[in-house]
């Protein structure tokens, strides 16, 4: 695909973004998009850079390290969003600038033990097992508030949110409802003190649904990238 056919599909979710933001009151530039590069090669995440994307997410740590490594020249963020290995938690500390998949203490201390002195902080969510799917990684709803406030005291890390992936639905009613227990979660934890300004939520079928519902990040791959090779 031509670098123009990247930024055609850019300017069109970007579109889609803040189409939502308008259409449920959302104040402009409230949601942040997140380019999910999962088994693209680096020239489409270059591509894509080039028409202004900044912020990319990547699921596998190795797959991602190359990319960095190849793209090194380039001013972008990088954002691990897949489960964590626990003895992938060093390399994710020292190379990555959020991680969205935090889903048990254990591996955010790990993180944050591992994080590199001469770095800022670690931006962290923690994610949650929204529709309680045996096969989805992510917290109980039960665990979350202890976990969340484990995870707001550790040194090398900043907690800034609550990241889902809900079970797939068509109906626009339907796939609002996980994101407004998500945005709910949120609230309560906000109501005991933790000061969060992220939910990573919605992904190329669903950004909408997750905008209504108060979603600060979409990790978009398909309606940028097209399908995966």
């Amino acid at each position: 695909m031509m670098t123009a056919d990247y930024a055609a599909r850019l300017h069109t979710v970007l579109g889609r973004i803040r189409a939502a933001e308008q259409r449920f009151q959302r104040p402009p530039g409230a949601v942040r998009l997140l380019a999910v590069g999962k088994t693209q090669p680096a020239a489409a995440i270059a591509a894509l850079a080039a028409a202004g994307q900044r912020d990319f997410g990547e699921n596998y740590f190795q797959e991602a390290l190359d990319k960095m490594t190849e793209l090194a020249t380039l001013e972008l963020e990088w954002h691990f969003i897949g489960p964590i290995q626990a003895n992938k938690t060093r390399g994710i500390a020292e190379h990555f600038a959020w991680v969205h998949s935090v889903d048990r203490l254990k591996i955010a201390e790990r993180l944050s033990a591992q994080r590199p002195d001469h770095l800022p902080p670690l931006n962290v969510c923690l994610q949650v097992n929204i529709d309680r799917e045996p096969t989805k990684h992510g917290l109980d709803e039960a665990e979350l508030a202890e976990v969340a406030h484990a995870v707001a005291t550790l040194p090398r890390l900043r907690l800034r949110g609550l990241m889902a992936i809900p079970a797939p639905a068509a109906a626009f009613a339907a796939q609002r409802r996980p994101f407004a227990r998500l945005r709910k979660l949120r609230e309560r934890l906000a109501d005991t003190g933790l000061v969060l300004d992220t939910l990573s939520a919605g992904m190329s079928d669903d950004l909408e649904a997750a905008i209504a519902e108060g979603a600060t990040l979409v990790r978009i791959g398909t309606a940028l990238f097209g399908s995966r090779p």
